[in-house]
């Protein structure tokens, strides 16, 4: 321990691995509750992923168009249009025109699908909730921080990464 800090000292090194396991056992758990949502829906699991990336992208004020969907989930134009057209008829998504570009349209959940998604994910927002309450708001906000940094590595690697051609 470090005399003027109560807490022990520790290695850069080895807290920036267990972060790099603690985000690995995340999206591993992630993983699962997104596949018992897409089942418990009569989903399949990529109508799940692309419903994560229209809320991500959405949550994140950059609506998706359906080529930018396809793009981010490796599938091909046609296969993309199949699965949104199940999602709209399902009632889960909606196309929104664009109010700049009346040629664009892009992709946004209906009241429907925001319905579904918060009353199978509420009790995981209360739990999550409920294990940060007793954390301060500066271990959160520096949570925070990490989180954008880590998001920001992984999107700049996978933009790098060959780019899968759909077929």
């Amino acid at each position: 321990m470090d005399a003027a800090n109560t807490e022990p000292t520790v290695d850069r090194t080895e807290l920036e691995t267990e972060i790099a396991r603690d985000l690995r056992a995340l999206s591993a758990i992630s993983e699962q509750i997104g596949h018992v949502f897409a089942h418990s829906n009569r989903l399949r699991p990529n109508d799940f992923r692309a419903l994560t990336h229209v809320a991500t992208a959405q949550a994140e004020g950059t609506p998706l168009t359906a080529g930018q969907l396809s793009k981010l989930m490796g599938v091909s134009a046609p296969a993309v249009t199949y699965l949104l057209e199940r999602m709209i008829e399902s009632g889960h998504l909606e196309r929104v025109p664009d109010p700049t570009d009346r040629r664009r349209v892009h992709l946004g959940y209906t009241e429907h699908g925001m319905t579904v998604a918060a009353g199978f994910f509420g009790p995981l927002s209360a739990r999550t909730r409920a294990a940060l309450a007793e954390l301060p708001d500066a271990d959160l906000t520096a949570a925070h921080r990490v989180f954008v940094g880590v998001t920001a590595a992984l999107r700049e690697f996978y933009g790098e990464l060959p780019a899968s051609t759909p077929e």
